[in-house]
């Protein structure tokens, strides 16, 4: 058979190596060319769901089939569902007119019973996927209420202030040390005001590095600490120096540092441990000397507060006070490596950059198929492979499934993006909003899904 020569085959024949033509537009599949040689069961599971009964297949340029590819196939099926061999796609590939090859094709599976079982599986994969959610949606939630009102009691009740931040704290450090990996996981809501908001990404995070670089529990409690207090001395400097503006003058630049110092002050009254007003006092320090109050240096510094130092920096790139002047996650991340990295540890940016990945989650990106996405979830082993939301206006926002690229060796990022380049319609599809947030999400709140329908 010549190899440009097709013949076409039902969609439950499908198997490894056969190579393929989609009759679709290129916005109607995820894959970038509409034909190619099929390299994995993820693959197979995407082109079943655009819901093709049939399509078109070259003998002569795909692979023969494998026992192997059997078994793969009978895997993928429900319990008690089977496809017997000499009913399975393994006859394909001899020169066999349409007809025959349509005669053959008589699976124990119906198609209707196949097409059910996929959906089933997607109306899963969604119920899971909006469960974990709103699982990390409410604990942020309930994690910026507590802060509130531990911030409200600090000046009259500091210790009862502290023991409010130690259970916050210790709910938080539970998550990130509870049983399977845990993973920054971007949410999808506007959660609340700045000042509320940036204390308790600042913990998270911090909590989730400090586990990256493994820190014993009791440090990571401090640690926690630290971060979700940072910035509690802001309660005691007026309002408009509390975010640092580079128009400020000599004397309004050392009014915002004093929040600092007024921020050690208060975690004394409170009673803190004193590793962690070390990490407080030590949040704006760099380990080249450029920071402030005392202009340490690396070896002066505590762990905490190199953790703290970069954290603390990256969420304020990201959500400035004045959001006109917000960059990118994946802005912020690359400003801090090509520009900064001098200002930080080392092993600490290092681990910050695996958790983070080369596109943080809340990143805009552009895939090779020229689809538009946000990330969610990182994969730290494979930095550039994080898991997305993809733009599809054939799939309602609601039913869009998370897309692990890991599990895809078809679709890698282009680029990232700044969401202002998006229209209107895809900004608000990707719910894109003025503030990045994040939670701990526990291993298999996200599913590692290797289609999209």
């Amino acid at each position: 058979m010549d190899v440009h020569q097709s013949v076409w085959i039902d969609i439950g024949q499908l198997r490894r190596g056969m190579y393929i033509q989609l009759d679709l537009g290129w916005m109607e599949h995820p894959f970038p060319k509409g034909s190619f040689k099929i390299a994995s069961h993820e693959q197979i599971g995407a082109i079943r769901s655009l819901g093709l009964s049939r399509l078109r297949y070259y003998p002569g340029q795909s692979d023969p089939a494998s026992e192997s590819d059997f078994a793969a196939l009978q895997e993928q099926l429900p319990p008690g569902m089977t496809v017997a061999p000499d009913e399975a796609p393994a006859s394909i590939g001899a020169e066999v007119p349409e007809p025959a090859i349509a005669a053959a094709a008589t699976p124990t599976v119906t198609r209707m019973q196949e097409v059910e079982w996929l959906r089933s599986q997607r109306r899963e994969q969604l119920a899971n996927q909006q469960r974990s959610l709103e699982r990390c949606e409410r604990k942020f939630g309930e994690a910026m209420v507590r802060f509130r009102r531990l911030a409200a009691a600090v000046g009259e009740q500091p210790k009862s202030a502290a023991d409010q931040a130690a259970e916050l704290v210790q709910s938080c450090v539970a998550e990130v040390l509870g049983a399977g990996d845990s993973a920054i996981r971007l949410l999808s809501e506007t959660m609340g005001d700045r000042s509320s908001e940036h204390p308790v990404n600042v913990m998270v995070v911090s909590l989730l590095l400090g586990k990256a670089l493994a820190l014993p529990a009791t440090e990571l409690q401090s640690l926690g600490m630290a971060a979700v207090l940072h910035d509690i001395g802001k309660t005691q400097v007026p309002e408009r120096l509390r975010a640092m503006d580079e128009k400020f003058s000599a004397s309004e630049r050392i009014g915002y540092r004093e929040h600092v110092a007024f921020g050690v002050a208060l975690g004394k009254r409170m009673g803190l441990a004193p590793e962690v007003l070390l990490g407080m006092a030590q949040h704006h320090e760099l380990v080249d000397g450029s920071g402030f109050p005392q202009g340490l240096r690396g070896e002066q510094m505590s762990q905490a507060g190199k953790i703290l130092a970069l954290v603390n920096l990256y969420d304020n790139l990201c959500n400035p006070a004045r959001l006109v002047n917000a960059i990118t996650p994946h802005e912020a991340l690359s400003m801090i490596f090509a520009q900064m990295k001098s200002r930080f540890d080392t092993a600490t940016l290092g681990a910050f950059i695996r958790l983070m990945g080369v596109y943080p989650p809340g990143s805009v990106v552009q895939l090779v198929n020229d689809a538009y996405g946000v990330v969610v979830s990182v994969n730290s082993a494979r930095p550039l492979k994080p898991r997305v939301i993809l733009h599809d206006q054939n799939v309602p926002r609601a039913e869009a499934l998370i897309v692990d690229l890991e599990q895809r060796p078809d679709l890698g990022i282009r680029r990232s993006l700044k969401p202002a380049q998006l229209s209107a319609s895809v900004r608000e599809y990707l719910a894109l909003r003025p503030r990045v947030c994040y939670y701990v999400e526990r291993s298999g709140g996200l599913d590692r899904l290797g289609s999209q329908a």
